[in-house]
């Protein structure tokens, strides 16, 4: 392994693994929020213990994901010092307001699981709020620093230099809206999912109250963003064809430019004959997914330089999970709401509560592959149009040895929080067991 592909691979292990702590950080506090709301209005105990137990898993992975970030920010500069030379002063302003949020999640999420008794019950249901609110500004932003460097402005390049600096414009770029809705989304039908499974496979063992209520709650919002995100996907992807054109062709394995363009399920591409095989094609929704016309020209591969093509087949593979998962996910959601309205005897059935456990890691699985196609996808270009990843390499040697020891840093740590989570669902169990 050549010491690009070392910086390239640490790069995506590190966020391969924070985005999973980053989403479940977003979206978790909104759970626990929810179950003291319903708590405080219903006066059921089992809520406040519920609230509790999510309490604390959010506390673990706050403290894993703060970890993971600060990783990654020390990646960018360290194995890309020729990206941060110009990127720095540009697009610094999302990740100043990152941290001014994560210190506001701190001190929220700090009140919230100390100040239960000391606080007013209202005044503590509220920082839960504060820290959902902080969690899900702090992704934007640092989805919008990622969207600059897919749609970088705010800044005129000459000669190899940037004059001109705006932040607020290079903040505000033409990525940020479609890439930050498009994730916000995803984390939810993610952690969601996830969630509502782990308590559904403890149901099936123990038909406890708790987890029917957790299951309930992580669900109700998971539907509601699993049926958002295919209209979230089609905003992204039109955006992609305006801005990226090769990234977009690259999804769709599209070597030629042409009208009515098909779009592809499935199938295998074989870049050295411009072909996919075994796909099926669907005439004139390419053009209708990039510009909204079934008959509109939807640039191929062929417009661009060879050596400017994005690695097709794992973009393709990946943008082919994410939209998979993705429609499963949101026939999961319909028949949470017709069992919600209709079938409410659904809600006990083996085969619902089974089919809710196979669905546990689907949502990060679709998360992972939609960072794949926006990273990967994105290359050769680290500023797209502008800087060359390769070009930005840091000259230091022994990259490989740190792409190890950071590989094996986030497999143990996985295995601490997987354990903290299961000692954390084992006393709740023992809990409910002993009283009932």
């Amino acid at each position: 392994m050549d010491a690009f592909m070392a910086a390239r691979m640490q790069m995506g292990v590190s966020l391969g693994f924070h985005i999973i702590f980053a989403c479940i950080g977003m979206v978790m506090p909104w759970f626990m929020f929810v179950a003291e709301w319903k708590w405080l209005r219903t006066n059921n105990p089992v809520y406040l213990d519920l609230a509790k137990a999510w309490s604390k898993g959010v506390a673990i992975f706050f403290a894993v994901g703060a970890v993971s970030g600060t990783v990654l920010s020390f990646e960018l500069g360290m194995l890309w010092p020729g990206f941060m030379e110009h990127a720095g002063p540009i697009f610094g302003m999302p990740f100043s307001w990152e941290g001014t949020a994560f210190f506001v999640e701190a001190i929220a999420l700090g009140l919230f699981l100390y100040g239960w008794k000391r606080l007013n019950k209202w005044v503590h249901l509220y920082t839960g709020l504060i820290v959902g609110i902080a969690g899900v500004l702090s992704g934007i932003f640092v989805v919008a620093a990622n969207g600059w460097m897919n749609a970088p402005s705010g800044f005129d390049w000459i000669d190899g230099k940037a004059y001109n600096i705006d932040p607020v414009k290079a903040m505000f770029n033409k990525a940020w809206f479609s890439q930050a809705h498009h994730m916000t989304i995803a984390a939810f039908s993610a952690t969601g999912f996830a969630v509502a499974g782990v308590h559904a496979i403890l149901y099936l063992k123990n038909k406890l109250e708790i987890h029917a209520k957790a299951i309930t709650i992580a669900l109700t919002f998971a539907s509601a963003a699993a049926i958002l995100q295919p209209i979230s996907g089609d905003l992204a992807a039109k955006n992609v064809a305006k801005l990226q054109p090769a990234k977009l062709a690259a999804f769709e394995s599209h070597f030629e430019t042409q009208e009515r363009a098909p779009l592809i399920i499935g199938g295998i591409p074989d870049v050295e004959n411009e072909t996919v095989k075994y796909a099926i094609k669907l005439p004139g929704f390419l053009s209708f997914l990039a510009h909204g016309d079934f008959n509109a020209e939807v640039k191929g591969l062929d417009q661009f330089p060879k050596d400017e093509w994005p690695p097709i087949p794992i973009t393709h593979y990946s943008f082919q999970i994410m939209v998979g998962i993705g429609m499963f996910l949101m026939l999961i959601a319909a028949i949470f709401l017709a069992a919600t309205f209709k079938y409410k005897h659904w809600l006990e059935k083996k085969w619902w509560l089974r089919m809710l456990f196979i669905a546990t890691p689907l949502g990060f699985i679709a998360v992972e592959a939609g960072w794949i196609v926006t990273e990967v996808g994105r290359q050769p270009w680290i500023i797209y149009g502008i800087m060359k990843t390769k070009d930005s390499l840091t000259p230091m040697p022994g990259i490989q040895y740190t792409f190890y020891t950071i590989s094996v840093v986030y497999l143990i740590l996985s295995f601490v929080v997987i354990w903290l989570l299961s000692r954390q669902i084992k006393v709740l169990q023992a809990k409910y067991m002993s009283n009932g």
